[in-house]
């Protein structure tokens, strides 16, 4: 954040006297050591406070807490779409297997692993919102403004999860207690559903729970490509203006939300298999 430069010169005229830059970076202090900038930043956000923004000229957790609203609706709405779309998907790929359906439903995967976020977003403009006219190019409003940045955020989630669903599947379908149960007589279905997808949830739900957390946390780029105002396209505008009072709680929140995210699934492990319970 110190490389991006000294917000300083932005808060004064052109030809301000020397005494009265060293008395700005006095109050914003600035004048220290790194390492003492970065304790003091420890010791104030444990109570919550993250300094003023130098922009806003507001504490910079309430500037922060007003655009955090568009980014839970934003990166819920993508993880959404990704868990209700990857999960049928991956396991239809791994009961069909080296089937057309599975070729294309992992072609696609692929897909969306490789093409950069920023290409699959502006590619959505161009096709469904200048070319179709379906959706608005940009901004915050009703679904139809949700629909392509869900989208374009979604779409690693998305492939990913479907991949991994597929051979976690493809795993236990490969079991004995899978091969009993078919030669018992049961439904395929009912293989399917309760034996294999039961016992392949452990890693699907590992990942699918890492992917929530870096859609909420890290939906920059998408933001900033559809203008939507949640915290990653403020923590962008925020690096220009040198603002590090904002960014800084920007990436501490979206930390902290990864964390909890993480241990909740630690704590879903209990409840999936019982021998990881104490």
């Amino acid at each position: 954040m110190r490389l991006s430069g000294d917000p300083v010169p932005l808060l004064l005229p052109p030809d301000a006297p020397r005494s009265e830059i060293f008395r700005v970076r006095r109050e914003l202090g600035l004048d220290r050591t790194l390492p003492v900038q970065y304790g003091v930043f420890l010791v104030n956000a444990l109570r919550g406070d993250f300094g003023r923004s130098i922009h806003f000229r507001e504490p910079a957790f309430a500037v922060v807490r007003g655009y955090l609203g568009a980014t839970a609706e934003l990166g819920l709405t993508a993880f959404l779409l990704a868990a209700f779309v990857a999960v049928p998907v991956g396991l239809l790929s791994a009961v069909k297997r080296n089937s057309a359906i599975d070729h294309i439903a992992m072609g696609v995967a692929l897909v969306g692993q490789s093409a950069p976020t920023f290409f699959l977003g502006i590619l959505f403009i161009l096709l469904l919102s200048l070319k179709a006219d379906l959706f608005p190019t940009g901004g915050r409003g009703d679904w139809t403004h949700l629909a392509l940045p869900a989208l374009t955020l979604g779409a690693f989630a998305m492939a990913s999860i479907a991949r991994l669903t597929r051979s976690a599947v493809l795993e236990v379908l490969r079991a004995d207690y899978i091969r009993t149960a078919r030669a018992k007589g049961v439904a395929e279905w009912r293989v399917v559903v309760k034996h294999t997808l039961k016992n392949a949830a452990l890693p699907i739900v590992t990942i699918t729970g890492l992917q929530l957390g870096t859609l909420l946390g890290g939906a920059v780029v998408t933001e900033t490509v559809f203008a939507w105002p949640g915290i990653g396209r403020l923590a962008i505008q925020s690096i220009y203006n040198r603002d590090y009072p904002i960014v800084q709680c920007a990436v501490f929140l979206s930390a902290i939300v990864f964390i909890v995210i993480n241990f909740v699934i630690d704590l879903l492990y209990g409840v999936l298999d019982p021998r990881a319970r104490p």
